[in-house]
């Protein structure tokens, strides 16, 4: 809440970066409706991926992962899971259907973030508990030697901080006193800030800012993962928060480099939904925009078969068409031969 009271003077100025990037967004709102008319059933190939991949992402960039042959399993099925990595991506998955179904009903409000927690975080003690020991940020080196990255808000004072945090949200949005999208960006950062759980805060915090782009208007996240875009950042993620988090306490800090990194992320997101809508477009059958889907959530080289599990129902034969088609696009390239050659996107991707 360092970030909102810091902003409850009204700056007469902000970056021009951040103006620009404010600009751009507002107008990708306005074309947003356009594009959301378009192929409902091609439109429902996306809103399946975004949600595969926000699951994994998000835990994965805390070092949760799964097999990934078994991860459509995890998200759609009700199968028994194996261990506690599946229990909290399908714990994220039932917390990102709540925000997709019920947006405009949950309210910033403690309950709420309570409640994301206990979904993300699943069966385990402290599940939408606020922490009751210090949590501070270390960051260990592999010689051995660590040090503290950020000292995080105590225990003790932590139901204040988040009491103060959502109220202060809530007068920012009714006043104004900044644009609405740098203050969910301030809250964000104040929320990792507080560090109000033990376990789980990252998750938290890109749970909540999906409903707070939701009740602002930007629904774009239903359509692409905002956790895949900030997984693929991920070094720029950490080193803008620790640069926004220095003298966090005494109101002293820099938050520009955070609400920045935000803004790009979220600008990043419309512009892959804009290029995917353009390729929908296209009188494509829905088995080959699966496909197109699952390979533009790869994160560096992919095989055929990293593809096909991804698809269920589609076969090898239709897979290597698609990716034979994208070759001679120069979208994609082989590395290699026979089944189990990999594949990697160009810079026409």
């Amino acid at each position: 809440m360092m970030t909102l009271r810091q902003l409850f003077s009204k700056p007469e100025t902000i970056p021009a970066i951040t103006a620009w990037y404010l600009s751009d967004l507002g107008e990708a709102r306005g074309r947003q409706e356009l594009f959301t008319k378009q192929a409902p059933q091609k439109l429902k190939v996306l809103k399946e991926q975004a949600l595969i991949e926000s699951a994994v992402s998000s835990n994965r960039i805390e070092g949760v992962t799964v097999d990934q042959a078994r991860i459509r399993t995890i998200v759609f099925g009700k199968s028994h899971l194996r261990d506690r990595d599946e229990e909290e991506v399908r714990g994220y998955r039932n917390a990102l259907k709540l925000i997709h179904e019920q947006a405009a009903k949950l309210p910033v409000s403690e309950e709420t973030i309570l409640k994301l927690h206990k979904l993300a975080k699943g069966n385990i003690w402290d599940a939408g508990k606020y922490k009751e020991k210090d949590s501070n940020i270390i960051e260990k080196y592999p010689n051995g030697t660590s040090r503290m990255r950020f000292k995080t808000v105590s225990p003790a004072r932590t139901p204040k901080y988040m009491a103060d945090l959502v109220d202060l949200w809530n007068q920012c949005i009714r006043e104004r006193w900044v644009h609405p999208l740098v203050a969910l960006a301030a809250f964000n950062l104040d929320f990792l800030c507080i560090h109000p759980f033990r376990d789980g805060n990252g998750r938290v915090s890109r749970l909540l800012l999906l409903l707070q782009l939701y009740h602002l208007g930007y629904e774009v996240g239903r359509y692409i993962s905002i956790e895949r875009i900030i997984e693929q950042n991920k070094d720029r993620y950490y080193e803008t928060l620790e640069q926004s988090s220095q003298g966090w306490h005494d109101r002293k800090h820099d938050p520009w480099p955070y609400i920045n990194y935000l803004l790009f992320t979220v600008k990043a997101v419309y512009l892959e939904f804009e290029e995917r809508m353009g390729q929908l477009k296209s009188p494509r059958g829905a088995k080959t925009e699966l496909i197109i889907s699952a390979i533009n959530g790869t994160i560096g080289l992919f095989r055929t078969a990293d593809i096909q599990r991804q698809c269920p129902g589609v076969s090898v034969d239709m897979i290597r068409r698609v990716l034979k088609t994208l070759q001679s696009e120069r979208k994609v390239k082989c590395l290699g031969r026979g089944q189990k050659a990999q594949w990697q996107k160009t810079e026409k991707w």
